[in-house]
């Protein structure tokens, strides 16, 4: 599957077979993910501020339906009882948007069914659709991108859930479609790159030659002052010792916000660790449990990060921080070799 399709070309045929099968590989991918699910893991409630898992496997297909009909390019709906129900995710503005009893989910058997009269429905509007080179926002195969990267956020956000399910609800067989590294080590010993002072561009711009939401685009240029970055990311050997000082119970470590955030998760360590009789830790991947592996990155939320940067400023005596997205952009610079402007 290609990281992006690029909006430039000359041959429209070629490109129309481009996105034909970005379209296909990433809506069989997504399936290919749900399908490691037992029947039941689609309905239980893994993240108590999420929807059932039955609604991700339809709403991105509902995405591409609504799309359609707003652009004017169908005035037909595929199953408009369907479509109602998977049609809005969470609204942190609806205090009622998760009632279960407000929900006739349908089974999986029907869900798929609608899967595929959608996909049936893009796949001839690709078929068919004028397409014009490069593409911009006012053609029709943007449209397209959108709906493919739609469901790629999901393909993301929806395994995070699946993440927290009981392995008991996974379907073994079918998880191996979905095989983890195994490999792990000891840590290395954190080491300093000095990024010097530079100048970034943020935002992405009308030229660029790949699909981008609309929140995304817009220009700001910042100076950014000379800083030092750790050269790894944090890894579950070094977040560890933090655990192991008790830094989860330590209020002075935590923001006003992460305190509160404890207080609703009752949290000792990762989510995605879990703790054994002998003291010891496994990590939860995707499918399956490994021993805590020492070398990988630490998978952490921002409350938690932040609470790991005042601790380690305590131990330190140095003023340890999280990057702000202009010093991320920075370093990324740094590394390519970029001149700044």
């Amino acid at each position: 599957m290609p990281r992006f399709i690029s909006l430039d070309g000359t041959d429209v045929e070629a490109k129309r077979q481009q996105l034909l099968g970005y379209f296909v590989s990433t809506w069989e991918q997504y399936e290919a993910l749900f399908a490691a699910l037992k029947d039941e893991a689609l309905y239980a409630r893994a993240e108590s501020l999420r929807h059932p898992l039955i609604f991700y496997f339809g709403h991105t297909a509902t995405f591409y339906v609504n799309k359609m009909i707003l652009a004017q390019f169908t005035d037909a709906r595929v199953d408009s009882e369907l479509e109602a129900m998977f049609a809005i995710g969470v609204d942190e503005m609806s205090w009622d948007d998760l009632d279960s009893s407000h929900y006739d989910w349908p089974t999986r058997a029907v869900a798929k069914a609608y899967r595929d009269k959608v996909k049936a429905r893009i796949c001839a509007f690709i078929k068919s659709m004028q397409i014009t080179l490069p593409i911009t926002q006012q053609c029709p195969a943007w449209l397209i991108l959108m709906g493919i990267e739609h469901e790629r956020i999901h393909l993301e956000t929806s395994s995070v859930i699946m993440r927290m399910l009981p392995l008991h609800l996974i379907d073994a067989i079918r998880a191996e479609s979905w095989p983890v590294c195994t490999e792990a080590g000891i840590a290395p010993a954190v080491e300093w790159l000095s990024i010097p002072t530079t100048v970034v561009k943020l935002g992405k711009s009308d030229s660029d030659r790949s699909y981008g939401w609309d929140n995304e685009y817009g220009y700001d240029k910042q100076k950014i002052e000379q800083f030092k970055v750790a050269t790894t990311l944090v890894s579950n050997q070094d977040f560890l010792k933090f655990v192991q000082a008790w830094g989860y119970k330590k209020a002075r470590y935590w923001t006003a916000e992460g305190r509160q955030w404890l207080d609703y998760a009752q949290a000792l360590y990762p989510r995605f660790w879990r703790a054994t009789l002998d003291g010891k830790y496994l990590q939860r991947n995707l499918f399956s449990e490994m021993p805590l592996p020492m070398d990988w990155p630490v998978e952490v939320n921002y409350l938690e990060a932040k609470a790991y940067c005042n601790w380690m400023a305590e131990r330190t005596g140095e003023p340890v921080r999280l990057p702000v997205e202009a010093e991320w952009s920075a370093l990324r610079q740094s590394e390519l070799g970029s001149t700044p402007g």
